[in-house]
C-alpha cells in the first residue's frame, strides 16, 4: 500500500513503549517532521516526569504539553455525570471521557504548527483508535491520519524494544510488564495477566487506587456534598471547582475501598475485554446526583433521564461525543438537570458509598401526602377512578374476550 505524501505530523504521544517506538517509525516510513503531543490528564507525575525530554531523544522535533486536567473535569465528566451515563451498567467511561479533549487538543496542536497529518498509538484491537479517528473526522477531516499499528508489522513487544535498541534511543519499558493500564484524574483500569482469563479472580496487582474492601477503615465515614443544577459545588460545606471536588472525593472514596468494578465489556470492534476500573471520586458523585435526582425530578422525566443515560454512555463509549446527536443529549441532560439542587449526606464505608440523607427546596417529595399515618391532604377515594381509567385497556380486552 503507497504511502500519503506527509510533511508534519503531530502524534499523541505517552511516552510508553508504543509511542517510543511510533517516532522513530513515522520518521524513517514517512520522511516527515515529527512532534510530539502530550495530554496532561491526571494520569499522574510519574508518567510526565522528564517526557518532553523523552520524546526528543525518541526523535520528535518539539513536544507540546497541555494541562487538559480542569478542563476534562469541567466540559466533558460534569455534562456526562448529568445524563446518569453507565456503559453496560457499569462503567463510568473513564478513558472513554478522556479521549475526545486529547484529540480536540492534538488537533490545535497541529493547527498551531502546521501539520498536514495526526498520529496515534492505538491498536486495531481497540475503542481508541474509533475515538481518536472519529473526533478527527470532525474537527480535522483535511489532516490525513496515521495508524501505525495497523500498518507496520511488529508484533511483540519484545520486537518493539528490540526496534528501539537497534536505534540507541532510551526507553524504560522492560519485558516484565504484566498488566495494561490506563489513568486519568476520573478513574484507572487495568487489563491483561491473570484478567484475561475470566475464571481468574482479580489479585490485588489489579488494583492501583482503592483499598480492599475487607482492608478498609472498620469506622464509616460521611462526607456531605451540594449540588447545584446537577453539579457537585461543595464538598463538607467547602466550595469547589469541578476539579478540586474530584481529587477530594477521589482520597476519600479509595480510602474506603470505594469505586471497584471488575467487568467483561463489548468492545465497539466487536470483541468483549475484561477489564478493572477504578472510579472511587465518580462513584460517589453519582450516587449524590441520583439522590437529588429521586426527590426534584418526576416520574416522567426520570424515566427520560434514564433513557438519556443510556443513550449518553453509548455515545461517549463508541467515540461519538463530537456529533449533533450527543450534543443534543447533553442539551436535554442540561435541561433537566436545571432543578437539581440540593444537599446529601454519603456514607462511605467498606466499599459502598451510600445516600443516607438527602434534602432539596426542589423536592416533590411531601411528608404530608406520603404519611402512613392520618392526613388532611390526600383523599384516598379518590384514586378509585384514578385505576379505573388508568386499567381501562385492560378492562376492555378483557371484555372483548368474554365475547368469544
Amino acid at each position: 500500500m503507497s504511502k500519503v505524501e506527509v510533511k508534519k505530523v503531530v502524534v499523541a504521544y505517552s511516552g510508553g513503549l508504543d509511542t517510543s517506538v511510533i517516532i522513530p517509525w513515522l520518521k524513517e516510513n514517512y520522511g516527515c517532521e515529527v512532534i510530539a503531543f502530550v495530554a496532561d490528564v491526571g494520569q499522574g507525575d510519574e508518567e510526565l516526569v522528564g517526557i518532553e525530554e523523552k520524546a526528543i531523544a525518541s526523535g520528535a522535533s518539539e513536544c507540546y504539553v497541555a494541562d487538559l486536567k480542569a478542563e476534562m473535569v469541567k466540559d466533558y465528566i460534569y455534562p456526562t455525570l448529568k445524563t446518569g451515563a453507565y456503559y453496560e451498567g457499569k462503567y463510568l467511561l473513564g478513558t472513554s471521557m478522556a479521549r475526545p479533549i486529547i484529540a480536540k487538543a492534538q488537533v490545535e496542536v497541529a493547527r498551531k504548527v502546521g501539520a498536514d497529518a495526526l498520529a496515534h498509538g492505538c491498536t486495531g484491537k481497540g475503542n481508541d483508535q474509533v475515538r481518536f479517528e472519529g473526533a478527527f473526522a470532525a474537527l480535522a477531516p483535511d489532516l490525513h491520519v496515521i495508524a501505525p499499528w495497523r500498518e507496520w508489522d511488529l508484533v511483540s513487544r519484545e520486537e518493539c524494544l528490540d526496534y528501539l535498541a537497534e536505534r540507541n534511543i532510551p526507553c524504560a519499558a522492560s519485558l516484565t510488564k504484566i498488566y495494561s493500564r490506563d489513568a486519568n484524574a476520573w478513574h484507572i483500569s487495568t487489563e491483561g495477566g491473570v484478567l484475561e482469563s475470566t475464571w481468574n479472580a482479580p489479585n490485588e496487582d489489579c488494583w492501583v487506587w482503592t483499598v480492599d474492601a475487607e482492608q478498609a477503615p472498620n469506622e464509616a465515614e460521611y462526607v456531605t456534598l451540594n449540588v447545584e443544577k446537577g453539579e457537585v459545588v461543595a464538598i463538607d460545606g467547602k466550595a469547589v471547582t469541578p476539579y478540586e471536588a474530584l481529587l477530594d472525593l477521589n482520597e476519600k472514596g479509595a480510602k474506603h475501598g470505594v469505586g471497584r468494578i471488575d467487568i467483561v465489556e463489548n468492545r465497539l470492534v466487536g470483541m468483549k475485554s475484561r477489564g478493572c476500573y477504578e472510579t472511587p471520586g465518580g462513584t460517589i458523585m453519582m450516587e449524590a446526583l441520583r439522590s437529588v435526582e429521586q426527590l426534584v425530578l418526576d416520574k416522567a422525566s426520570f424515566e427520560f433521564r434514564e433513557e438519556l443515560g443510556i443513550k449518553a454512555a453509548q455515545l461517549v463509549y463508541d467515540g461519538r461525543w463530537f456529533t449533533p446527536l450527543c450534543e443534543s443529549v447533553m442539551a436535554a441532560s442540561e435541561s433537566l438537570a436545571q432543578d437539581v439542587n440540593g444537599e446529601v449526606v454519603i456514607k462511605l464505608y467498606k466499599g459502598q458509598a451510600v445516600a443516607t440523607q438527602k434534602r432539596s427546596d426542589n423536592s416533590l417529595y411531601s411528608e404530608e401526602f406520603a404519611t402512613f399515618g392520618e392526613d388532611e391532604v390526600y383523599d384516598q377515594s379518590h384514586a378509585g377512578g384514578f385505576i379505573r381509567l388508568y386499567s381501562l385497556a385492560s378492562r376492555i380486552r378483557a371484555m372483548n374476550a368474554a365475547k368469544k
